[in-house]
């Protein structure tokens, strides 16, 4: 549930809700169930400036009055006086229009912005204690650039919805199991000729397991894929009975694997709460899909178990094979219960690609079939894809980009185009740590800008661009902010007369600043990081504008370049805010 958090806000619902009662502190009959949260929530941002701070639309209301909504917004907007917050409020149509009083947007805005109490506010309560899992890499394969969808988007959420009020605990579920494990051990032990290498053993297992991908594809229909095919069987059955030559090779393999993960993640500033595997799930999942079959809530189809969903369109969901190995769906059962049970969590968010909508409509709905009471708190939160500008990605067959490469390249791409000329004027240290920050922004704003629903195309050119739409872009605007306190030296106890902020282009970055809590929350609840990055792209671009017509420095007086000293330095602590929920860090000067 949503607080009503920004106080500029609640007062004019206050306003409105009095305006309602025509003096009498009543509401009319007709308006008996509507709360001042209805009102709170109903409040938006005009089209443009020039129409006011803040609008409501009173179309619900009209229609309970039985009144037009055009002629509703003009009474109540006759019967709104201007006060310490509202400067003028006008009907436009169906549009109740407020322009908020400058020196009340810096008092309780902008002061609250630069003490830091204005991104302390809890921006809802009463939430469910939510898992969110999210990055569920494959073991034996090598990490890539589409992995980095996944993890940005889940940790992205786990910030937002913690920073608005909930209580989150993060999981990841890596494959460690299956058939893949098994291919990429069979290459190793079988068909390998290259020696192990020293380092990065995990990117060169990822290699192993492409290539035995290709080379099983490309012997599947000769003599030799019935061999092949056998040697898997016999890999897989090693690996379920927990002991052997391949189940000593596995551990030692996974290990590899595991360190790769763990390096990107140290990179990326990404932590748990829990690390869950398909291999510890997997013997406890098998043995429950038998129990479900043995009381009778499953059934035997062509020699293997299941549940039956064709009545709901959902096919046959498979959970025990015919040589009684366990799936994917099986497994999922079984990490539901652990979830719920052993951590007591509420809700359980899966953050996982689109490609799986039908597998988790089949496990929901077999889990509530099973009498799993939590069932409908299961949410999959699907995403599309990352593609290359010449097309889609694939680990099988190695048309990758291995993200570590991909970090190394960014990472000497922001030395050489950005950092170059600073040679001999900044540290080594520090050239690498702000590149190592750049490379962030770029893929963490690439990934999530865009909708979920869409695709996107991995270009780190454009990524990297100073000037689109771009987290360099908003962390360059940062640094400039971060110079400009540090030429002037910003005083934050000074005190500031923010009715000085007369311009337009002052008053439209005071607004968007005004706005960003709300825009947190909206985005928190909706699972829609992008709407984040759209704002901070915007704050960005009106501060430059902002930059660009009102002189700081040579403002004219002391009172008006403290003033817009000040309104500077709070955008600044907005972006650095906003993009760490994001998970992407700032530089002090680049």
């Amino acid at each position: 549930m949503k607080l009503n958090h920004d106080p500029i806000r609640l007062h004019l619902s206050q306003v409105i809700l009095k305006a309602l009662t025509k003096g009498t502190g009543q509401l009319p009959a007709p308006l008996a169930e509507i709360k001042l949260q209805d009102i709170y929530q109903a409040l938006v941002e005009p089209p443009n400036l020039e129409m006011g701070d803040l609008a409501f639309g009173c179309f619900v209301l009209s229609k309970l009055l039985k009144t037009g909504p055009a002629l509703l917004a003009k009474d109540l907007a006759s019967q709104i006086q201007n006060d310490e917050v509202i400067s003028q409020t006008v009907a436009l149509g169906p549009y109740l229009n407020f322009k908020i009083n400058i020196r009340a947007m810096g008092e309780q805005v902008l002061s609250p912005i630069l003490n830091a109490n204005y991104f302390k506010r809890q921006l809802s309560k009463n939430n469910p204690r939510t898992m969110i899992e999210y990055s569920q890499p494959n073991t034996h394969k090598e990490l890539h650039v589409g992995h980095m969808r996944n993890l940005c988007l889940g940790d992205a959420l786990v910030r937002m919805l913690k920073y608005s009020g909930h209580e989150i605990y993060s999981a990841t579920f890596p494959g460690d199991m299956g058939t893949h494990v098994a291919k990429c051990l069979w290459y190793l032990k079988l068909h390998n000729q290259e020696p192990l290498p020293d380092t990065n053993r995990g990117e060169w297992l990822g290699r192993m397991y492409s290539k035995a991908h290709i080379k099983l594809e490309d012997e599947e229909n000769t003599p030799q894929g019935a061999k092949n095919k056998a040697e898997l069987t016999a890999i897989i059955k090693d690996l379920e009975e927990g002991h052997g030559e391949y189940t000593t090779l596995w551990r030692q393999t996974r290990e590899w694997s595991i360190e790769l993960m763990k390096q990107v993640y140290d990179w990326a500033d990404v932590h748990f709460d829990y690390w869950y595997w398909e291999s510890e799930v997997d013997a406890a999942s098998v043995q429950f899909a038998k129990k479900c079959f043995e009381e009778g809530k499953l059934v035997k189809s062509q020699g293997a178990i299941g549940m039956d969903l064709e009545s709901e369109n959902l096919g046959f969901c498979l959970l025990l094979k015919t040589d009684g190995t366990g799936l994917y769906a099986t497994k999922d059962l079984e990490l539901a219960r652990r979830k719920f049970e052993d951590v007591h969590i509420e809700k359980s968010i899966y953050v996982v690609d689109t490609r799986q909508s039908h597998h988790f409509k089949q496990v929901f709905r077999v889990l509530e079939i099973l009498g799993f009471e939590q069932a409908k708190a299961c949410y999959h939160l699907q995403y599309n894809f990352v593609e290359l500008p010449e097309g889609a990605m694939s680990s099988r067959k190695g048309n990758i980009v291995p993200l570590l490469l991909l970090i190394q390249q960014m990472e000497q791409m922001v030395k050489d185009k950005y950092l170059s000329r600073y040679l001999g004027e900044w540290t080594q240290a520090e050239i690498d740590k702000t590149a190592t920050t750049i490379a962030k922004g770029a893929i963490r704003y690439g990934m999530l800008r865009i909708d979920t629903n869409k695709t996107i195309v991995f270009d780190m050119d454009e990524w990297l661009k100073l000037d689109g739409e771009s987290g360099p872009f908003i962390q360059y605007s940062y640094a400039r902010i971060a110079s400009l306190g540090r030429k002037l030296a910003f005083d934050a106890a000074k005190k500031v007369d923010f009715s000085l902020l007369s311009h337009g282009a002052e008053k439209s970055l005071a607004q968007q600043m005004m706005n960003f809590n709300s825009v947190v929350a909206h985005a928190s609840e909706s699972y829609k990081p992008n709407s984040l990055c759209n704002y901070l792209y915007d704050l960005a671009k009106k501060f430059n504008v902002f930059y660009h017509e009102c002189p700081i420095a040579n403002a004219g007086n002391e009172d008006l370049k403290n003033a817009r000293l000040a309104l500077a330095i709070a955008t600044g602590l907005v972006i650095k805010q906003g993009l760490a929920l994001l998970g992407i860090p700032v530089p002090e000067r680049m």
